[in-house]
């Protein structure tokens, strides 16, 4: 038996006695996106032409690679999602604790992920009608989400081609007071409904506020097929997590994706042979 092996065995012992001593939740699935995968020097930044953020937006959200490590762990999370069980969730929202814990980032490549795949198609929208955050270059004055539900505009008018093959968007548009009002309203819920029935080689992926600053992704998590709550690894706080989990009904939880979390014999084991099955 090599050190490394030993090494890597000892790391995964200790790793389970700690999740035996502190457990979050026993229905969760994890995919685990580690701090060196979303360095700035292993993705790239979005296309201005296609999908952006607001220029003064302090963090730039950033699309990974088809060929790296972080891709793959995005890959990774669509296939869990695709084998649900009896049928994949066609409407899934995507939400954190707190702020700048990487949700939307999430969101974004799980639906480059989606759209990437044999036959399938993904819809990815801005619910966070307070702060909107994805915006399209070319369309960046254009009606959105808010419009929709306040205005009697066809869905035709807010829905986008995002420039990248089979993925679409429907941004926030304008900023509105009244986001828990509208988030909650029955034409929400047919947005939702129609969406759902657009067709089974089409996912929609919902991002929303944070699950405990604002009451939307409370009211969203009632609409839709399955939940994932994305963490901040070794920033956000136990009780948080929590407490953002019993915000939602259980049988909706789909999984928790650990955001820039340290990897160490684990990752080297992971990228290692992950390097091995690319070439």
């Amino acid at each position: 038996m090599s050190r490394v092996y030993r090494a890597l065995e000892k790391a995964e012992k200790e790793k389970t006695k700690k999740e035996k001593a502190e457990p979050i939740s026993s229905i969760l699935q994890e995919v685990i996106i580690s701090r060196e995968e979303v360095a700035p020097d292993k993705v790239l930044k979005v296309d201005i032409k296609e999908v952006g953020v607001p220029g003064e937006e302090e963090f730039p959200f950033l699309i990974a690679p088809p060929d790296s490590f972080a891709a793959e762990q995005f890959r990774k999370l669509r296939t869990f999602i695709f084998m649900r069980s009896p049928h994949a969730p066609r409407l899934i929202l995507i939400t954190s604790a707190f702020p700048q814990e990487g949700k939307t980032t999430v969101a974004l490549n799980l639906a480059v992920a989606i759209s990437q795949e044999i036959n399938k198609k993904a819809i990815l929208i801005d619910a966070d009608l307070r702060m909107p955050s994805i915006y399209l270059k070319d369309f960046e004055n254009s009606p959105g989400l808010s419009n929709y539900l306040t205005d009697h505009i066809p869905i035709e008018s807010v829905m986008k081609n995002s420039g990248k093959e089979k993925l679409y968007i429907i941004p926030a548009g304008k900023p509105s007071s009244q986001a828990a009002e509208l988030i909650g309203s029955r034409k929400m819920e047919e947005l939702l409904h129609f969406l759902r029935n657009f067709g089974e080689d089409t996912y929609t992926l919902i991002d929303s506020p944070p699950i405990i600053s604002a009451s939307e992704p409370i009211l969203l998590s009632r609409m839709v097929d399955g939940v994932i709550l994305v963490v901040m690894a070794e920033k956000t706080p136990r009780a948080a997590i929590r407490k953002a989990i019993n915000g939602i009904s259980k049988e909706k939880m789909l999984g928790v994706v650990f955001n820039q979390k340290e990897l160490k014999a684990t990752k080297y084991y992971s990228e290692y042979y992950y390097k091995k099955y690319k070439k």
